[in-house]
């Protein structure tokens, strides 16, 4: 957002204080946020993502959940937490499903198609982080395949961390300290994994960072809400509740997401940013230096240029008016 579009979005007698606020160190940043916000369409962004990722990560499931049997289907059960009459309809929608309807073929269908998720991702980061080039070839395929299947494998690997973390003398510090490591590190690794070393390294750790906390505040509440959206929804519409609830909560997951994206680059920006005032302000500092202590040279030109001629006898000699 230009700095002049976004004073005359603002009223006349607001407009001292508001520049108070953009002015000072905080505001800067702060300004600077809003306007990617709204250059990388977050909103719509995030939308896309959990539509894709709804298609993409569920019939990983529910193949899974096909391939492993009932044992599997009561684990899936267990590691969404979903209530009793949800869990019931999760139960009809993949009783359906068999270990014979999934062969090879299947299997890398179902695996290949939800790379659509990836490719959705892919243009994200590059929108968020302004990379030009497009990672393609074998190495990228596998790529987009690796990070789906690693996102499945962090919704199982974050709940056994989580219950590992239980079993410590603080469980509920364990199990924010293992969340959160585990959000970090998946924030780090997928993109690392869609972009390869496209992916700038300061805007990626940062980005990652942010998302570990900021899924700290989600996690707590989503423990919370979504039990409960879960239950009525199931109670309202049945198996299709359940499907908009999840497409909700999977907003909410890729709204953060891309905020840590975002949040990462415009840390990474301030971070650059900051070598180069400070050489600024070294260098007009230096230039202040020379001009209030000028250096031994400059006041032996100084004193030769105002000293006045004198004649071998020590003498001024006469002007040429006093001749």
């Amino acid at each position: 957002m230009e700095p002049s579009a976004f004073e005359s979005a603002i009223p006349r007698r607001l407009r001292p204080r508001a520049a108070l606020i953009v002015g000072s160190r905080m505001g800067r940043p702060l300004m600077r946020g809003v306007g990617e916000l709204l250059r990388v369409q977050i909103f719509d962004r995030s939308m896309t993502l959990a539509a894709q990722a709804f298609t993409s990560i569920f019939p990983l499931l529910i193949m899974l959940s096909a391939l492993g049997g009932t044992e599997y289907r009561d684990r899936l059960s267990d590691l969404m937490t979903l209530p009793d009459a949800s869990e019931q309809l999760l139960h009809q929608a993949v009783s359906g499903s068999r270990s014979n309807a999934f062969g090879l073929v299947g299997c890398l269908i179902v695996v290949l198609s939800a790379t659509g998720l990836s490719r959705a991702m892919i243009r994200a980061y590059r929108d968020v982080w302004s990379i030009k080039t497009r990672p393609a070839g074998p190495a990228a395929t596998a790529g987009q395949v690796g990070a789906v299947l690693a996102l499945v494998v962090f919704v199982f690997a974050a709940r056994l961390l989580g219950w590992l973390a239980g079993m410590l003398p603080a469980p509920r510090l364990g199990q924010a300290v293992a969340y959160l490591l585990a959000d970090c590190a998946t924030a780090i690794l997928v993109p690392w994994l869609l972009l390869g070393k496209r992916a700038p390294r300061a805007p990626l750790l940062f980005g990652g960072a942010a998302f570990g906390l900021i899924m700290l505040a989600v996690r707590a509440a989503g423990s919370v809400y979504l039990p409960r959206a879960l239950q009525s929804s199931a109670d309202r519409y049945g198996t299709i509740g359940l499907a908009f609830t999840f497409v909700g909560w999977l907003y909410v997951l890729s709204f953060c997401l891309l905020l840590s994206a975002v949040v990462g680059g415009v840390l990474a920006g301030l971070r650059s940013d900051r070598p180069a005032q400070v050489q600024g302000g070294s260098h007009l500092a230096e230039a202040g230096d020379e001009t209030a202590n000028p250096g031994p040279q400059h006041q032996r030109a100084q004193g030769e240029a105002g000293r006045e001629p004198q004649d071998r006898t020590g003498q001024r000699p006469p002007h040429p008016e006093e001749r």
